[in-house]
């Protein structure tokens, strides 16, 4: 059922923007003058009469007339202007500006007529009237506006056309309630009502919570029963909303002007004539919403204030925000036409075997003193591939892949696809549990890794590259030849799941190839360049990595897992093997900046592309401030792993720096983005909702899960064929760009992996002792993603659960990257009033060892003095700086919260204070403080 509020409000001017802050304060009135005119002065208001050298119907006569109808009054000036303008025709037109204060529309009215025609009675104007008090403080914003901050104070007016006849005030005031709700998904539709016969008070603030059972007429009637009529105070409070609207009458031969400058971002002047038909104009400031954004409002207000007076039996969830015309012109705003050949039918493996053939001589593959040609491995691939079908395999088998990494392991995943076959690579750092659990939903029964450190499961062959080959050995017989099917899956990638268990998204060929195709150009990539292979094969971003590498004839540089750890070692890779090509998280790529900014080598690169993460574009400040954006191109592409690793790409300079831009970027070659509401209705640019995207990337779906994969890969009612519901919150701009807003639902990024909260909330609930649990992200430092961090709660049924037992559970389950940082237990799971939980009642979380808080340590037991070890002292000094608690000896870097991000930090830290340098890979291995201390101090750790 709908709810209806009203009350006062003081409109803010905001600091800062007095010029505005006057016009808004003075509205005017103009009415043609016929016959003759008052004299000079009247009721102490004095007329100036000014020639105009054209026709009153030109252009330079009706700008005038509009100048100094919209020309505010000066704050220790009188509080009203009178001026005829006097036209070359013989026309006159009357402009009279007041201070709202001082003289309501309807006392400007009554001095317009005894200026032009000296009847009714004199009108009391003061000489003089103060400026009214103007609360301080920002104005509303419309976060859908995308106003440019420069043009603030500059008003804009568009028509609002009306096709129905007399439609009713709270008609008027529901349709823009009702847009407003469209806008921002139902949280904002309140509407500041301006009474234009008085303007000694704030105006009052109406809303209505739509409810899309409702009908329109008893939607309009929820709107009407808000006006006050009833002689009741407005009690209830609440924010300034962003739009206002005027109520007035339409008097031929005048114009009334409610606010030179708009009240609020956005104020709708509606005026009926005496036939009861009604026109609008909606006026607009342009530092708060942009020119498009306003006409589209203003259309969209028409538009459902007519339905809602053409058919009072429907209901709201039937009255469309737009046109289907332009809810399409919207889609295709979103989306970029495919360029180059049509690739639909090609495979990776194929496409590869181009590039062999085209240069067999060239490096592909580089890892540590291995190097590879592209014959050399072509070559190794092909003798996989006849070792997988001697293993049994056939077209279109999963086969597990779990192997570091190596050279060897691009020969197997391109053995895997020579093979028709689809590969399923697993981190082989992941838990037991994960990785059996990948491997039965994925119904493998082939793993490619070692049987000494992979898990032994029923029925399920583990053979190492080698064994493969030498199978391939044993038979001379040649692979039968297989048919490019580029429909085919090559790839099937677990993600986080919200059910507690990661889910497979399984990726065709073609959408590999067309994710080459689409950047190519645009990048500019080929064999000159030299990649990076630094991500996970079980990470997304690894398929853009190697095939957008080896397709495309350039040298792939395997990035040992440890090198990936030490941001040192890993710059002076760049350096040695000229790399040319980057691909990192922005997490990532925050620690590279500051190593660049110390060590200062000579780098190649000419390509940074970011994923994985959301890019804050204020780090990259220092990165400008040595490396010139014309030299090294940096590429902010939002992507998925449902839609093939890449969806936008946004080129990010410095003055995207400069006022901190959110934009990912229009939609790649071939794909496309819009931005629908929760029904699935397409939402206009600068209104936020979910990210909907289509096009040559869309995933085949979730592996055995056809239920999830019909709900989120659904067939576009605009036409668009399958489109991937993203779950993330975005915006359109008019130019087709998207700015990425976050998650809709309970999915995190954390250092460029996809997370779902609710996978470890269901994690921790399946033990036996708990009976609740909540997971949230925090960030210790505000901003800084090095300092994100997860928190775990849980509710137990007995006392006598450790919490200990409990993270051995998750840590069965969950890989590192996603075990809690610390465990909590508390007494129940708070709730709001939804149902939901309450995560400002949650308390501070605690450390997740079993040793005693720091707090409760002796001063003694917690650090010892410098006197006595000054190594160890300064290095506890820096661990509790860096993890932001007290650590001692005995206490484990990664238990008190520290992650990868917080050991690269701790370890420079430790080199600018002129301690010994540490290789990350020692760090991991010497977690606790004392081992630490110890191996940093000379023993063996």
């Amino acid at each position: 059922m709908a709810t209806a509020v009203r009350y006062r409000v003081a409109v803010p001017v905001g600091p800062g923007r007095l010029p505005a802050a006057q016009a808004r304060s003075c509205h005017s009135l103009t009415v043609r003058a016929r016959g003759p005119v008052a004299p000079a002065t009247v009721a102490g208001v004095h007329l100036w009469h000014e020639p105009v050298p054209a026709a009153s119907d030109t252009p330079l006569a009706l700008a005038r007339r509009d100048a100094e109808a919209q020309r505010p009054l000066s704050p220790s000036g009188p509080p009203v202007r009178a001026v005829l303008l006097r036209y070359a025709d013989g026309q006159a037109d009357l402009v009279l500006v007041a201070r709202r204060a001082a003289l309501s529309e309807e006392e400007l009215r009554r001095l317009a007529a005894h200026l032009l025609k000296g009847t009714g009675p004199e009108p009391r104007v003061a000489a003089r009237a103060e400026q009214p008090a103007h609360p301080a403080g920002a104005r509303p914003e419309a976060e859908w506006g995308l106003g440019d901050p420069s043009r603030a104070g500059l008003a804009g007016t568009v028509a609002v056309e009306l096709k129905e006849p007399e439609p009713s005030d709270a008609t008027l005031l529901a349709a823009v309630g009702l847009v407003l709700a469209r806008y921002s998904a139902g949280e904002s539709t309140a509407v500041a009502v301006f009474d234009a016969a008085s303007a000694d008070t704030g105006p009052l603030v109406r809303s209505v919570a739509p409810d899309d059972t409702l009908t329109a007429e008893a939607y309009v009637a929820e709107w009407a029963a808000t006006d006050g009529t009833d002689g009741t105070e407005a009690t209830a409070s609440g924010p300034v909303p962003a739009v206002g609207v005027v109520f007035g009458e339409l008097h031929p031969g005048s114009d009334h002007r409610p606010f030179l400058a708009p009240a609020l971002p956005l104020v709708l002047h509606w005026r009926r004539a005496a036939d009861g038909t009604t026109d609008g104009v909606l006026a607009y400031d342009e530092g708060d919403v942009a020119p498009e954004i306003a006409r589209g409002f203003a259309s969209h207000v028409a538009h459902v204030a007519d339905q809602l007076t053409a058919d009072q039996d429907r209901t709201l969830a039937d009255i469309d925000l737009m046109s289907r015309a332009d809810a399409l012109g919207i889609v295709a705003s979103g989306a970029t036409p495919a360029v180059g050949p049509d690739t639909s039918h090609r495979t990776i493996h194929g496409l590869f075997e181009d590039t062999a053939r085209r240069q067999p001589d060239a490096v592909a593959v580089v890892d540590g003193d291995t190097t590879l040609s592209y014959a050399q491995l072509d070559e190794r691939a092909d003798r996989l591939a006849r070792g997988l079908r001697v293993l049994g395999a056939t077209p279109g088998d999963l086969i597990g892949v779990a192997l570091d990494r190596t050279a060897e392991l691009i020969v197997t995943l391109l053995g895997v696809l020579k093979a028709g076959c689809v590969y399923v690579p697993m981190d082989i750092r992941y838990p037991e549990e994960r990785l059996r659990y990948t491997v039965g939903n994925a119904g493998t029964r082939i793993v490619i890794g070692s049987a000494d450190t992979f898990p032994a499961i029923d029925d399920v062959r583990v053979a190492a590259p080698a064994d493969l080959i030498a199978l391939a050995a044993r038979t001379s017989d040649d692979l039968p030849p297989l048919t490019e099917n580029g429909a085919a899956a090559a790839y099937v990638i677990y993600t986080s799941g919200s059910t507690g268990r990661p889910k497979g998204v399984a990726v065709p060929h073609r959408n590999v190839a067309a994710l080459i195709a689409a950047t190519r150009e645009d990048f500019a990539l080929g064999g000159a360049d030299v990649w990076t292979f630094f991500h996970s094969s079980a990470f997304d971003f690894s398929v853009w990595e190697i095939w957008g590498c080896l397709l495309t004839g350039g040298r792939l540089v395997v990035v040992p897992y440890w090198v990936t750890r030490d941001t040192e070692l890993f710059y002076e890779l760049l350096v040695d093997q000229g790399v040319t090509v980057l691909n990192q998280t922005p997490s990532a790529f925050a620690q590279l900046i500051e190593a660049d900014g110390r060590l200062r080598s000579p780098l190649a690169l000419r390509l940074v592309v970011f994923g994985g993460e959301p890019l804050d574009v204020g780090m990259l400040t220092p990165w400008f401030a040595r490396h010139s954006h014309t030299r090294v191109r940096l590429s902010n592409m939002f992507g998925i792993t449902e839609t093939t690793v890449h969806v936008t790409e946004q080129t990010v300079t410095p003055a995207d720096v400069a006022v901190k831009g959110r934009s990912v970027g229009r939609a790649m070659p071939g794909w496309s983005v819009s931005v629908r509401d929760p029904r699935g209705r397409v939402l206009p640019p600068g209104a936020p909702g979910e990210i909907y995207v289509g096009g040559a990337g869309v995933a085949q779906g979730y592996l055995h899960q056809p239920e999830l994969t019909s709900e989120r890969f659904i067939e576009d009612p605009y036409g668009g064929g399958r489109v991937y519901r993203s779950g993330d919150r975005g915006r359109l701009r008019p130019d087709g760009r998207l700015d990425h807003l976050g998650r809709l639902d309970n999915q995190v990024k954390v250092r460029g992996h996809r997370i779902e909260l609710d996978e470890i909330r269901n994690v921790l609930l399946s033990h036996p002792e708990v009976t609740g649990a909540a997971v949230v992200l925090r960030q210790e430092t505000p901003g800084d993603s090095a300092t994100a961090r997860i928190d775990a709660y849980v509710a137990l049924s007995g006392a006598g659960t450790a919490t200990a037992d409990l993270l051995a559970h998750a840590s069965g389950v969950l890989p590192d990257y996603m075990m809690p940082a610390t465990l909590t237990p508390v007494a129940a799971i708070p709730l709001t009033i939804n149902g939901k939980v309450d995560t400002a009642a949650l308390p501070e979380p605690t450390t997740t060892r079993e040793t005693p808080a720091p707090a409760t340590r002796s001063a003694d037991a917690a650090q010892p003095s410098a006197a006595e070890d000054p190594l160890a002292a300064d290095i506890l000094a820096l661990w509790s700086q860096v993890l932001g608690t007290d650590v001692g000896p005995g206490d484990n870097f990664f238990e008190l919260g520290g992650n990868s991000l917080l050991v690269i930090r701790l370890l420079r830290e430790m080199r600018d204070r002129g301690l010994p340098r540490v290789a990350t890979q020692d760090f991991y291995r010497n977690s606790v403080a004392a081992q630490f201390i110890s191996f940093v101090g000379g023993g063996k750790g």
